[in-house]
């Protein structure tokens, strides 16, 4: 809704906006009709209808050849998930003869689960993860994120991955429960880390406002994986938390970037700078999303962060496995990388020098500053609330996770769970509590002290300097670390120049695998289908 609601004033600078919010509401229809539906073949009609919707609209701005380029690759690469998803669905009716999801998971608890069972839940699993973008499927979303509108990119990135963590919540924790999710924790697990690394790698290296917060899209969906497969109560419910922070921090990055495009038409980083003189509001509430998004108290990040990363470490003492710790350090270095991108997205777009020919820039329209304001003030709230969120919404989430026969009885009638399912894995209850040093009120009001303290200090020490000395004719004169000497120099725009120059094999290689031809995603799409089927028959 706030997305739609910015989407009045945004969208106007392009043509057909009748034909843009057509295509708006059926993405939002798709969405729903998703999560609503208890029959795996409207799932799948509801996802076509949804990625239909996503694809057009990426493909909006059809001037941009860019734009025609990405929507055709998400074309592609959205297909393929597709047809797993249709084809895993056959195999199960085949099996079941029903698309009931209740009856489905009632007769596999009560029958189990043969080769061509296991074999439909690779194929509906790698569908769902393919529209859930994970790694290697990330490069599409970078492609789509960079050339759709902003505000369809706060549905894509907030609302439409979220269909592919559904779905995969959906096949893991209920459809195939008989399975064990024991048995697949290790691989989800493996694939959000894999996610959660390579992509905010991916996000350093990037010079396009809107690609960079792509990767960190998919990159915090490897934090939501992850906690998925981790198997506990505290694990599920610090993904679901964050998929809920997730949508809100990324939603209002994406926002502030659409404002800056709609400001500057571009969002190269190299073409920007200086912007919080001539746009305070949007470099405020983008330092309101990177603290969010990088797990900065008090803000909703550090919230659903700390119950990950709490999760992992439980897990390895529970275990004795020091991957599970392993695990731990992965997600604390990727919220670190974070915020060291989001430094250098702020140096380059907010702050530094003025580009002359940005000197007459203006603040958005209020129209397109309310949705950013909303989203901010949920940021905050959602991370000096957590009691609030845990009782009304994460506890019964967790809850209705986990309790897959209350879901049957709900569907079939009371008592027919009890009667025609066999006993499977014992339900973990959603029972955890918010305590120790971390007390969100007192955070609050220490923040906010020392946030107005910054300001005045600022205040003051704007109003007593005299006028600037002209140093230098380019922007591109500007260096980070003072240095004199010509050959030290590294210039502002390019705060990680030291991290690409020490991982430049690694970024090489990453590098030539994200090569851009269609065809290489969808050969890396066959081949992670036919390694989950390994998995699967070897460990399920």
């Amino acid at each position: 809704m706030l997305s739609g609601f910015y989407s009045f004033k945004y969208i106007t600078q392009d043509d057909s906006p009748d034909l843009f919010f057509t295509l708006y509401l059926m993405l939002a229809g798709g969405v729903m009709g998703i999560v609503l539906s208890g029959d795996l073949f409207n799932i799948f009609v509801m996802l076509e209808v949804m990625t239909f919707a996503a694809v057009a609209l990426t493909a909006f701005r059809s001037w941009n050849p860019n734009a025609r380029e990405a929507a055709f690759k998400y074309l592609v690469v959205g297909s393929l998930g597709s047809t797993f998803v249709l084809l895993g669905t056959a195999l199960v009716y085949g099996q079941c003869h029903t698309l009931n999801l209740a009856q489905i998971s009632g007769l596999l608890s009560v029958n189990g689960i043969n080769p061509t069972m296991t074999f439909a839940f690779a194929l509906l699993f790698t569908g769902f993860g393919v529209k859930a973008f994970m790694t290697p499927f990330h490069p599409i979303a970078a492609d789509a994120h960079a050339a759709a509108p902003s505000s369809v990119s706060v549905l894509i990135s907030g609302v439409f991955t979220k269909t592919g963590v559904y779905g995969i919540i959906r096949v893991s924790y209920f459809l195939f429960k008989s399975m064990g999710m024991s048995s697949m924790q290790t691989g989800l697990v493996f694939i959000g880390c894999v996610s959660m690394f390579v992509c905010v790698t991916m996000a350093l290296n990037q010079h396009d406002f809107k690609r960079l917060l792509a990767f960190h899209s998919i990159s915090q969906i490897g934090y939501i994986l992850t906690s998925l497969g981790l198997c506990s109560a505290i694990g599920i419910a610090g993904g679901l938390y964050h998929a809920i922070n997730h949508t809100l921090f990324k939603g209002l990055l994406f926002l502030t970037a659409g404002a800056v495009l709609y400001a500057t038409g571009t969002t190269k980083l190299e073409k920007l700078g200086g912007l919080a003189r001539r746009m305070p509001q949007t470099a405020a509430l983008f330092m309101v999303g990177a603290f969010s998004i990088s797990g900065i108290p008090p803000f909703n990040g550090f919230v659903s962060k700390w119950m990950i990363y709490q999760a992992a470490y439980e897990k390895a003492a529970e275990t004795g496995s020091i991957g599970y710790a392993f695990v731990t350090v992965i997600a604390v270095v990727t919220s670190v990388l974070t915020l060291a991108s989001f430094v250098k997205v702020g140096q380059s777009v907010f702050f530094g020098e003025l580009p002359v020919e940005l000197e007459n820039v203006k603040e958005t329209p209020l129209s397109m500053r309310i949705p950013m304001w909303i989203m901010a003030a949920l940021c905050l709230l959602t991370g000096v609330l957590p009691g609030l969120m845990q009782q009304y919404i994460i506890n019964p989430a967790v809850r209705a996770t986990l309790d897959y026969k209350g879901y049957i009885d709900a569907m079939m009638g009371e008592g027919y769970a009890a009667a025609h399912l066999a006993d499977t894995v014992p339900l973990a209850e959603a029972k955890y509590t918010f305590a120790g040093a971390w007390d969100p009120a007192f955070w609050l009001v220490l923040f906010v002290i020392v946030l107005l303290g910054v300001t005045v200090a600022m205040m003051i020490g704007k109003s007593g300097r005299g006028a600037a000395t002209a140093i230098a004719d380019d922007k591109h004169d500007t260096f980070f670390g003072g240095e004199k000497n010509t050959f030290s120099q590294v210039g502002g725009g390019d705060l990680f120049w030291g991290f690409k120059y020490n991982f430049r094999r690694y970024l090489n290689v990453m590098g030539n695998a994200h090569s851009g031809v269609v065809n290489d995603y969808v050969t890396w799409g066959v081949i992670d289908l036919a390694l989950i089927i390994v998995y699967c028959f070897i460990f399920m």
